[in-house]
This record gives structure tokens, sequence and C-alpha cells, in this order.
């Protein structure tokens, strides 16, 4: 049995664009909300030093990441971010003073035993970069007691179309992103390792399967090319074999799933002491005169990264943060850079709008969805208030992958629905 998906256009334009380096932005603003999580609050004040490195907001609960600061220079001010998801959090503003000055009190951490490497992890900010934003240590810390993970799935699918910043992580971080793999395996005595790559990066697979051939334990494994193959419970499922039901973790069945480029972040903080303080982000769309991958400080404004990839931002009618399908349109372009942003993309012309028509009952939605939900009746039960329908139908499996609206030929806005009818499942009245 294989998982439902859909094909896309891949779009991949940036993939043999090697990483250029954004210059150090006059000012940034760091979000104190990075990721799925409690988010920080901020441990400066205005006026004090910081430098590349330094601890700026953090929360005394496990489901957080510390937050540091990006550049080094002056704390500004304390404000407020409307987040593009509606809700506001605190943000410290950074005057930087171009020296990019390392935090003195940075050092590689002492890693000898789970508890030692989930600290780590923990110390270092590091959160899913594929776009969910799990904070990455409440993975590596789970109950050993309740389960036993053999598998670790390394994420390399990157199935939607235009971005390529994990690609080029597997392809200039080659070494690091299997020195990253063999950490985890090693310190949590995992048997098998499995990095999952689409068939569209054949390049990618054969330097991973040079690199790792004879590596017991090991495996690079190509996926099909479609969509949404880097959905966490889907790769888990090609990987493994293994179904992760509702309301479960895949680390419940065995699994831990970490993104390419996580794993590649958590080298980099094992062997140097940085912490996650700056990001790749492909930059591409219709806009876009030089599409191109940048690396830039966590908090630089997002027309700065416009800027650097030449884009005709007068005429610019759309922006996303993230992919066209799972990505988030943007209010505003000086909105900053975050922690789980992996790609820019800028388009001349608005979203197509389209009147829905009544559903014509093709089933094209189940065949599309790769958990085999029915999303038309997702739209029906939510149409009718109906949370006890939703419930039974397992609402809260969807993924929002939009696969759903994108095949419909009635251009039903099923996605959107789909996500009402989740609030609706889960609220109390």
């Amino acid at each position: 049995m294989k998982l439902n998906g859909i094909k896309l256009s891949h779009r991949k334009n940036t993939e043999n664009c090697e990483t250029v380096a954004a210059p150090c932005p006059e000012r940034v603003v760091i979000s104190m909300s990075q990721h799925i999580g409690a988010p920080a609050e901020p441990r400066v004040k205005v006026g004090d030093t910081v430098k590349v490195g330094t601890v700026i907001g953090d929360a005394d609960t496990n489901m957080t990441c510390p937050v540091h600061a990006s550049v080094s220079g002056r704390v500004a001010k304390i404000g407020e971010l409307l987040l593009p998801n509606g809700k506001t959090c605190k943000t410290v503003e950074i005057e930087a003073d171009g020296l990019q000055t390392p935090d003195e009190q940075l050092a590689p951490p002492v890693i000898t035993d789970k508890q030692s490497l989930a600290a780590a992890v923990r110390a270092s900010g590091c959160c899913g970069m594929g776009g969910a934003g799990f904070p990455t240590h409440v993975k590596l810390a789970f109950d050993e007691t309740k389960t036993h993970i053999d598998t670790l799935i390394i994420n390399a699918a990157e199935c939607e179309p235009y971005i390529t910043s994990d690609y080029r992580e597997l392809m200039e971080n080659t070494d690091g992103v299997i020195g990253g793999m063999k950490l985890v395996r090693e310190v949590l005595g995992i048997e098998r390792v499995c990095i999952g790559i689409e068939e569209n990066k054949p390049k990618a697979i054969k330097i991973f399967r040079d690199k790792l051939s004879g590596e017991k334990g090991f495996e690079v494994m190509k996926l099909r090319s479609s969509y949404p193959q880097g959905a966490e419970k889907v790769i888990a499922y090609n990987a493994t074999g293994r179904i992760i039901s509702e309301g479960k973790l895949t680390s419940d069945f065995g699994i831990i799933v970490l993104n390419a480029s996580t794993v590649g972040m958590i080298n980099r903080y094992a062997e140097t002491g940085m912490p996650f303080t700056s990001r790749r982000v492909t930059v591409d769309g219709s806009a876009v005169r030089k599409p191109c991958n940048i690396s830039a400080p966590i908090g630089t404004p997002i027309i700065d990264l416009l800027k650097e990839a030449d884009t005709d931002t007068d005429n610019m009618k759309r922006l996303i943060a993230g992919g066209p399908m799972m990505g988030i349109s943007l209010y505003d372009p000086t909105l900053p850079l975050l922690k789980t942003t992996n790609a820019f993309l800028a388009f001349l012309s608005e979203a197509e709008k389209v009147d829905p028509t009544p559903c014509i009952r093709c089933g094209r939605c189940i065949e599309a969805c790769p958990l085999g939900l029915m999303p038309r009746e997702f739209e029906r039960a939510y149409d009718k208030q109906d949370r006890e329908t939703l419930n039974r139908l397992r609402i809260n499996l969807c993924m929002n992958c939009g696969s759903c609206s994108y095949v419909c030929p009635a251009k039903r806005p099923l996605a959107e629905k789909n996500q009402l009818a989740k609030g609706l499942a889960m609220s109390r009245k």
C-alpha cells in the first residue's frame, strides 16, 4: 500500500544556487515566539549590550526554546509584533554594530548521554526547520519506559514547489548532516537511520549513498516525488510501514523524525557552540529577478532579503512565507525572518479568485488526501456545526496540506473549511 498524494510542478529554480550570506542588517526584530509551544520572555532590557549567541529570551517550561541575539549591538526596544497567524508576541529589537562579535561564553556542549543531548539541543534554541517548528529537544527527550526508538528518519523530501533550502543544506553541509545523524544515533542508541530524499534530487541521493556506503545501520531512501511526501506521518509510513494513529506521536511507534537542516544545525552547535542565530531561506517567485538561497540572521527584515534577490517590490502583489501549498500570506514585507521560515515567495499577480460551484461528488479530494480523509464530508459537517460527525470522521488527522482544494474541480475551499472544522471540533460549546 502507498499513501495518496498529488503531483506538483517542482519549480526548483534555485537548486544549483549556492547559499549567499546576507549583509548584516542595521536592526533586527527578534520574535519571542519562534516555534510551536510557549513563547519566550525577554531576558534583556533596553540599553543592554548583546553579542551573537547571547540569550535574549527564554521561559521556565520545557515546551519552549531559548532565543538568542543574531547580531551584536545594543537592545533598542522591547516591543510587540503581530504575527502572520494573527497572534501577538513580544520582541527584542537590536541595533546592530556591524561587528558580529560572538558571545565569549559560547562553547561546544559536553554531550555524553540522552539527557545531556536534549539539554544541549534545548540550549541551542533548535526547533524543527522544515516549517512546523516543534522544539527538537522535546522529541529527543522521549520516555524510555514507555517507548523504544528504533528508527531515526531524516526528512529531506522538501516536496513543496520552489523551496531548495534543505537541498542546499544537503549539498553544502553534507558532512554536517551526516555528523548530526551519527551523533543522535550514537547517543540515543538507535538501530536504524534512514534519510529520505525525493527522487527529483538525484545528486543528493548519490552523494549521500557514496558517503554512507558501508556504514552499518544507515539507509538512503529514494522517495517518489509527490506531495506531501515530507509530512511527518507520510514519511514515517513510507520509511517504516507504520501508521501513526490519531492523537499519537511518531515516538509512540518507535520513530523520531528530524529535518535535514535541523540535524545539520545540531551538528554545528555540537562542534562550535554557536546556537540557532541564522538560517538559509529560498527567495523565488515571479517578482524575483535573481532567485537565490540566502543565509541571514534571525530577525532580519524580509524586505532586506527581497532586495538582495532583486525583487520588484514596487509591483509585488503577493508575498508568501514558506511554500505555495502550506505557506502563509504576509501582510507586510518588513516583518522579520523567523527560525521556522524556509522560503519567501514573491509574485507579481494576486492569488486567483474563483467562485466555487456545487460539489459534483467526484471523490478526487478523497483520492488526493494522503491520509484518506473525506474533506467534502468535513465541509458538510462544519456547515451544519456538527462536532460529533467531525470527530467521528477524524478531522484532527488533517495536516492542512491543501491537496483537497488543489484537485477540486468545483474549486471549493476545502482546506480552509478543514481548519475551521478542526477549531469547531476542539471547542467546548
